[in-house]
C-alpha cells in the first residue's frame, strides 16, 4: 500500500523568504496607507480586492530567490493547465535544486512519465480535461513507484481522502509556500529512490558476487571476497575476527567447501559452550575409564576432523590450561586423548573464530601468545553489519525471500520507509540479529510488503548513535571535553570492531594510555571487556 501524507493546515516550518515577504507585504501596505491619503468607498472595494494569481506568483518568485541553490535534488513533472503557475513552480523549485519539468496536458503528461528518469509528480487538483484525480488514479496504475502529490486551493477533509484513495503520496492547499512544498518533495524523492534501490537489489540478489553462502555487495565485503579466495586453497590455520552476528562460522565453512579438503569433514565446537573437562574430552577424547562414566573410548574431535577442517569457534574463552595443551597439538598435529598413553596423528586444517581482542587478553595474561601466533598464520577480519552500507538491504531481502519460502507467506518485499529504518539502525546484533528482524516482520505482515509497524520497536524508533556533535556556534553549545574525549574513543572502538589493539593506534595513543581513559570512564565492565555501546 502506498504511503500518504495529508497537508491542510498551514505548516509550522517557515522559511526566511516567508518571513521576509510578510514583513514586505506589510510594510508597502503602510507605505500605500500613507501615498493613498483618505479611504474613499471606492478605493476600500479596490484595497479589498483579492491581487490576481500571476501577481502572487510574481512576488513569491522574487522572494523564493533567497533559497538556497543546491545540487539537483532529483527531477519533478508538474502538471497545471495554468502556463504560469507551471513556470513559477519550474522556477521556484529550482532554487531548491530540484530539476522541474511543466506540462500543461495530462495527455503530455501520461506520455511523460513512461520515460524513467522522473522521481516525483506535482499535479493541480482542479483541470480542465482529466483532472488531478484521474490523472493521479493513472499515473499510479501505470508507475506505482512514482510519488504524486496533489496541489489544490479546495483544501477540504473530501477532497484529502479522494486523493488517497487514487494513491496521492501527498496533499497540500494552496496557496502552497515553496519551502514547504521542497520538504515534501524532497521526502518523496529520498523513498522513491529508497524504493528503487529496494527493487534493484531485489532483482540482483540471484546475480550477487559473494563467496560461497556470504552474500554482500559492499567495499568491505569485496576485499575479505578477495582475500578468502586466495587462502581457500591453503591449509595454513586462520583465524576470524570480528564482532558477534557477522558471520565466522559461515565463513568457515566456506573456506572449507572452497578449499583443498571439501570432501572431508568439517567439524565445529563452541569453547565457550562447556565447562573445561568436558571440553578436553571433546577435543582429545578419552579412554576407557578415564572419569566417571567413562565406560567406552571416544574419539576427539581433533580426530574426527581428519582429512578435513576443525572449527574452533570462541577461542579466546578458551581456559588456560586447554590452552597449552592445543598449542602442543596444532604444533605436532598429534593428540593424547584423556587418560590415555599413545599419541594419536591427525591432519585438520585449524580454523579458530574470536569476538574478543586477543592481543588485549594476553596483556592481562588471560590468553597465551604462543598459541596466539600458532593460530593467527592468517588472519580475516569481518566487518560489522553497520559499516557495510546497502548490504543491510540485500541480506534482509534474502533472508526475506528465504523465511516466505520457507513458511509459505506472500510476503515479497520491504517497503521503503521499513528499509529506511533498517539502515540507520546500528545493528549492534550484525548480521544474525537483522536475521531475526526480519524472521519477525515477516511473521507480523498483512501483506506483501514488510512496514515500519512490523519492524521491533528499537529499530523502528532507532536514532545514530554516538554521533559526535557539530561545532558549537555559542556557549550553550559547548558540552565538556571528557564528555567529547569519551564519546571519540566510543567511535574509535566501534570503527575497529572494539579492537583496543587497533583504536590505540587509531587514535595515536599507545594501549596503556587508552586502558587507563576506558578505566576512567567507565567502559570497562567487571570482565575487563570493553563495553563499545554503552
Amino acid at each position: 500500500m502506498r504511503e500518504t501524507r495529508v497537508s491542510t493546515s498551514t505548516p509550522a516550518i517557515t522559511s526566511e523568504a516567508s518571513l521576509v515577504r510578510a514583513s514586505s507585504l506589510k510594510s508597502s501596505s503602510r507605505a500605500r496607507s500613507a501615498s493613498e491619503g483618505p479611504v474613499t468607498q471606492g478605493s476600500a472595494r479596490a484595497k479589498n480586492r483579492r491581487p490576481s494569481r500571476s501577481t502572487v506568483w510574481r512576488d513569491a518568485l522574487s522572494l523564493s530567490a533567497m533559497a538556497p541553490n543546491t545540487a539537483s535534488k532529483g527531477t519533478i513533472l508538474v502538471v497545471d493547465d495554468d502556463p504560469a503557475m507551471c513556470e513559477f513552480l519550474e522556477q521556484g523549485l529550482g532554487t531548491f535544486g530540484f530539476s522541474v519539468e511543466g506540462l500543461t496536458s495530462e495527455a503530455q503528461a501520461l506520455e511523460r512519465i513512461e520515460r524513467a528518469d522522473l522521481d516525483a509528480v506535482v499535479t493541480d487538483l482542479r483541470m480542465r480535461g482529466m483532472g488531478g484525480h484521474e490523472l493521479c488514479r493513472a499515473i499510479v496504475a501505470r508507475r506505482p513507484d512514482l510519488p504524486v502529490l496533489v496541489l489544490t486551493a479546495f483544501g477540504t477533509y473530501e477532497t484529502a481522502v479522494d486523493a488517497i484513495r487514487v494513491g496521492a503520496y501527498d496533499f497540500l492547499s494552496k496557496p502552497v509556500q515553496l519551502d514547504t512544498l521542497a520538504i515534501a518533495l524532497t521526502r518523496a524523492t529520498d523513498r522513491s529512490v529508497l524504493r528503487r534501490e529496494v527493487q534493484r537489489l531485489r532483482r540482483s540478489l540471484d546475480e550477487t558476487q559473494g563467496f560461497g553462502e556470504i552474500l554482500g555487495e559492499s567495499p568491505s565485503m569485496r576485499r575479505v571476497y578477495r582475500l578468502l579466495s586466495r587462502i581457500a586453497g591453503s591449509d595454513s590455520s586462520v583465524l576470524l575476527t570480528g564482532e558477534s552476528g557477522t558471520g565466522k562460522e559461515l565463513v568457515a565453512r566456506a573456506l572449507h567447501t572452497n578449499g583443498s579438503r571439501p570432501e572431508g569433514p568439517f567439524v565445529a565446537i563452541n569453547c565457550a559452550a562447556m565447562p573445561e573437562p568436558l571440553l578436553e574430552a571433546e577435543l582429545f577424547g578419552h579412554e576407557k575409564g578415564a572419569f566417571t562414566d567413562a565406560k567406552t573410548g571416544r574419539a576427539g574431535l581433533l580426530v574426527l576432523a581428519n582429512g578435513g577442517t576443525l572449527f574452533l569457534d570462541e577461542i579466546g574463552d578458551m581456559p588456560m590450561g586447554l590452552q597449552v595443551k592445543l598449542l602442543r597439538a596444532v604444533q605436532e598435529r598429534t593428540v593424547r586423548p584423556v587418560g590415555g598413553r599413545r599419541e594419536v596423528p591427525f591432519d585438520a586444517r585449524i580454523i579458530t573464530a574470536t569476538n574478543r581482542d586477543l592481543e588485549g587478553l594476553i596483556e592481562l595474561g588471560r590468553f597465551r601468545e604462543d598459541l596466539y601466533f600458532r593460530v593467527n598464520v592468517i588472519q580475516v577480519e569481518l566487518p560489522p553489519l553497520r559499516a557495510r552500507g546497502q548490504d543491510v538491504l540485500l541480506l534482509a531481502q534474502a533472508f526475506l525471500q528465504k523465511i516466505a519460502g520457507r513458511t509459505g507467506t506472500e510476503v515479497t518485499g520491504i517497503d521503503p520507509e521499513a528499509a529506511s529504518k533498517l539502515l540507520a539502525y546500528a545493528w549492534p546484533g550484525n548480521v544474525r540479529e537483522l536475521q531475526n528482524c526480519i524472521e519477525r516482520a515477516v511473521a507480523l505482515a498483512h501483506g506483501e510488503l514488510v512496514t515500519v509497524q512490523d519492524l521491533p520497536d528499537r529499530i523502528a524508533r532507532t536514532r545514530p548513535a554516538h554521533q559526535l556533535p557539530a561545532m558549537p556556534d555559542d556557549e550553550a553549545g559547548i558540552v565538556p571535553l571528557e564528555e567529547l574525549e569519551r564519546g571519540y574513543i566510543l567511535r574509535a572502538l566501534e570503527l575497529v570492531g572494539g579492537s583496543r589493539a587497533r583504536a590505540a593506534k587509531l587514535l595515536g595513543l599507545d594501549r596503556t594510555t587508552l586502558w587507563r581513559k576506558l578505566e576512567r570512564y567507565r567502559l570497562i565492565d567487571e570482565k575487563n571487556e570493553t563495553k563499545t555501546w554503552s
